[in-house]
């Protein structure tokens, strides 16, 4: 059997998280992926630590499942390849500022003409139009600008960062392959390809929607602030530092939950004091709860909670996930073999398909392959030689 989106063909311009993360999730589901390595441009993910082989841990997985060719976009020659490819390829997927892939000729209104069919997705920070377009940004910007920062802490943090990139992976990656899919879903009723404009910010302002719907009605009236809702600091959900300065994820919200929590800390009488929206008396439980917590390491509390239904946990480490039962009972660990040949521990694809199994491989662009993708488009060997000699061509 084979997986899903196996006869679907991509090929992506994109370097660092976003683009890569959504092309790695797609391939993962059997897409063939074609990644053009920009000739002088280096993913900067690739140099990160730790690492093997010369390539990051973080850039082997993300770069799993797919091939690769190295083209300088500023030569005809590669131009004239990307063209070429464009005719058999479902899917583009690119990352650069709005404007730089025009100066190619390469825009969604220039292929199109050559492919109607042609899905063009394109990630940025801000999206193709509007007064921040051209601006540079990241992901704390991203959150910052959308709304979602002033609320992600309480008062006494204040903003917090997050262990990973939401408005990256949530907003710029998920959103991107929900579009992808959607439009290969239109594609199949009407034969027309689409350009889809995916902006982080975009999609960092939409992820508000739980606690932000109040303020985009009623303004700063709504508006969710620091500490201010059940889920960041207005409530005793949260996480509580233990004896050995680890931490545990209480996350009883429901009454039968609760009752539960403070029966298993010893402190039933508590639970009428959860029964409140004064922001000082919920602070004070809080810091009386993480007292009770901080009286036993957290091997303490697991062992107390591990059999309870709760929603109490300990919070983990990656490794510790990683080698944890209930990752091995949903085989979140694949072994993946690297072009060197050495079988390095990757993080699986969270989406498991009944009809197909996941297969991976890594595979480095050489001048092999690289020669076997551009004689397949038609190019004649001499061709292919004077495009490598004028480094056109990698």
């Amino acid at each position: 059997m084979t997986l899903p989106l196996s006869q679907i063909k991509i090929l992506d311009f994109s370097t660092l998280l976003p683009g890569p993360y959504a092309s790695m999730l797609m391939a993962d589901m059997g897409a063939n992926v074609l990644r053009v390595n920009a000739i002088g441009r280096h993913d900067l993910v690739k140099a990160f630590q730790p690492s093997i082989d010369g390539s990051s841990y973080a850039y082997l997985t993300l770069n799993r499942n797919k091939k690769s060719i190295g083209l300088d976009l500023k030569q005809q020659q590669a131009i004239d390849i990307v063209k070429k490819l464009i005719a058999e390829y479902d899917v583009i997927l690119e990352q650069f500022r709005p404007g730089v892939m025009a100066k190619f000729g390469l825009d969604y209104d220039s292929l199109k003409k050559i492919n109607p069919k042609l899905i063009y997705c394109s990630i940025t920070g801000y999206g193709q139009k509007g007064c921040y377009k051209n601006k540079a940004g990241h992901d704390i910007n991203y959150l910052a600008l959308s709304g979602l920062s002033s609320f992600s802490g309480t008062n006494d943090t204040g903003p917090t960062l997050s262990g990973t990139q939401i408005a990256d992976i949530a907003g710029g990656s998920h959103h991107a392959v929900m579009g992808i899919m959607a439009a290969i879903i239109e594609r199949t009723a009407t034969g027309n390809g689409q350009h889809l404009d995916i902006s982080m910010t975009d999609a960092a302002f939409s992820l508000t929607g739980l606690f932000g719907a109040g303020a985009v009605e009623l303004g700063s009236k709504g508006d969710p602030t620091l500490g201010g809702t059940v889920l960041n600091g207005g409530h005793f959900y949260g996480y509580y530092k233990t004896k050995d300065d680890r931490h545990i994820s209480v996350g009883s919200l429901e009454p039968k939950f609760a009752a539960g929590f403070f029966e298993a800390i010893d402190k039933p009488s508590w639970l009428v004091r959860t029964q409140t929206n004064d922001a000082d008396k919920v602070k004070q439980l809080n810091q009386e709860i993480g007292q009770v917590i901080a009286d036993k390491t957290l091997e303490q509390w697991t062992r107390i909670f591990e059999y309870l239904d709760v929603c109490v946990e300990p919070v983990l480490t990656v490794s510790q996930a990683a080698n944890s039962q209930l990752m091995q009972d949903r085989q979140m660990i694949v072994n993946v073999e690297t072009p060197s040949g050495n079988k390095v521990r990757q993080i699986a694809p969270a989406i498991k398909f009944s009809n197909a199994q996941n297969n991976y491989s890594m595979k480095e662009a050489s001048a092999e392959s690289t020669r076997a993708i551009i004689s397949a488009l038609g190019f004649s060997k001499e061709h292919i030689q004077s495009m490598i000699e004028n480094k056109a061509l990698e």
